[in-house]
């Protein structure tokens, strides 16, 4: 029986790597694993998505998958599930469901405030099994917050999309997050 998985993490914590190497183990064993991304995430390039570690994959939109087209895999994987709409979510929903094919869903938990996302929030709600890939902040306890950082300091003011990588986000335990330390 198919589900809805949710693997969450903090910033750096291998979630696109991890995705990345769930499709190569479908495609070592013969069968198809259809990756996609939330289409207003750029930076690796409009199909790609690509790890710090240098791990990268082609992939489509979630915008253009259809249930119909998503019954042709043996998994759906989504990466920056963050960013997905409810609407999104129940079509994810709906090829488990309906579809019989299971989705694996990476994303962040909640944004650099402390919010969720809503592509978070409603995961989070209907996901069959959801889990935490885990990453330390710089004093070595789990982290569990991504810090936005401006000028080097960390800020919990702006839009709650600002697209980045190490240069703009840091992931920290709740303690420093709250204090705004990074460690240097």
């Amino acid at each position: 029986m198919a589900k809805l998985y949710f693997r969450y993490g903090a910033m750096g914590s291998s979630k696109t790597a991890n995705a990345i190497m769930v499709q190569y183990n479908y495609e070592e064993r013969g069968q198809k694993a259809l990756m996609v991304k939330p289409a207003l995430d750029n930076r690796d390039g409009s199909r790609v998505v690509a790890s710090r570690s240098g791990l990268q994959a082609e992939c489509s939109f979630v915008e253009e998958m259809t249930l119909e087209e998503a019954k042709k895999y043996d998994c759906v994987i989504v990466d920056e599930a963050q960013f997905l709409t409810k609407e999104q979510v129940q079509l994810l929903v709906d090829i488990v469901d309906k579809g019989n094919v299971p989705v694996i869903c990476y994303g962040l938990r909640a944004d650099f405030r402390g919010n969720l996302f809503e592509g978070s929030h409603w995961l989070l709600a209907w996901a069959d099994s959801i889990e935490e890939i885990k990453t330390v902040c710089w004093c070595g306890r789990k982290a569990t917050c991504n810090a936005r950082l401006s000028g080097g300091r960390v800020i919990k003011e702006g839009e709650q999309v600002l697209l980045g990588g190490n240069e703009s986000y840091i992931a920290l335990c709740r303690k420093h997050w709250a204090e705004g330390r990074t460690g240097e």
